[in-house]
């Protein structure tokens, strides 16, 4: 039922973090993927992946840039056949500032790539996956989803914007057989947070006092997610943000 051999998958974002870890999983449950990224690291990642079983490629692409991001993905639909089963939209930014210290320009970049290009890469995905009858996608939500948080303005409403651009793209496509989804992270070790988790602030020792895991996730902490959402298993799923957060929503 967990088993993603013979499926074709795209996962932005994966030359490392949380991104890395989803295509990891995914690979390891036997999909084909490629991943779509700016860094170079990317290549070093599908190497590492990549060592056995199905194929990683990648495709270097500028989510930032409306022309870029469309001949990336198309090129990643070529790669795979023009076939695509499981898009994990997973590439984020943040911009941790107040809202006087931020300046419109950076807000929009966040919400470019962190919300605008999550919905270029639906719909373009998404035209594949009708004309299939099936598919499975995943957004990136956050807990800032769910909370404003702190000097997280353009960041906060930018998560805010994937929950709701998934249950309505969910109403749309589920018809069609595409299940849509989003995973909310809770605060993952990742280099994204790396400033809360070094040196001094007032912040860190209220987030570790609020998760009763009492620990700090990690990317391998959303694999198994992933596969599931990714799976046959959630065939009647959708439309869900999912927290993956260590029960820090609960409190």
């Amino acid at each position: 039922m967990f088993d993603l051999t013979g499926k074709k998958a795209i996962v932005t974002g994966a030359g490392q973090g949380l991104g890395r870890g989803m295509a990891t999983a995914l690979h390891d449950a036997g999909a084909e993927v490629v991943i779509i990224d700016i860094s170079e690291q990317m290549k070093h990642t599908a190497q590492e992946i990549g060592k056995s079983g199905a194929p990683v490629h990648t495709v270097k692409g500028n989510l930032l840039d409306l022309e870029s991001r469309e001949i990336a993905f198309n090129k990643a639909i070529e790669i795979l056949g023009g076939q695509v089963d499981i898009l994990i939209n997973s590439a984020g930014i943040h911009d941790r500032r107040s809202c006087m210290d931020l300046p419109v320009e950076n807000w929009s970049r966040v919400m470019e790539i962190n919300s605008t290009a999550v919905y270029h890469a639906c719909k373009i995905v998404g035209e594949k996956m009708i004309k299939q009858g099936s598919g499975k996608i995943i957004n990136m939500a956050s807990m800032l989803t769910f909370f404003g948080g702190f000097n997280a303005t353009a960041y906060a409403a930018s998560k805010g914007a994937v929950a709701q651009l998934t249950k309505s793209l969910s109403n749309e496509w589920a018809g069609y057989g595409i299940q849509i989804n989003a995973i909310a992270p809770g605060y993952m070790a990742t280099d994204m947070n790396q400033d809360l988790l070094t040196g001094s602030n007032e912040r860190l020792p209220q987030i570790n006092s609020r998760i009763p895991a009492k620990r700090w996730g990690t990317p391998e902490d959303l694999g198994g997610v992933a596969v599931f959402l990714s799976s046959k298993a959630a065939d009647y799923v959708t439309g869900v943000i999912l927290p993956v957060d260590g029960g820090y929503l609960c409190r």
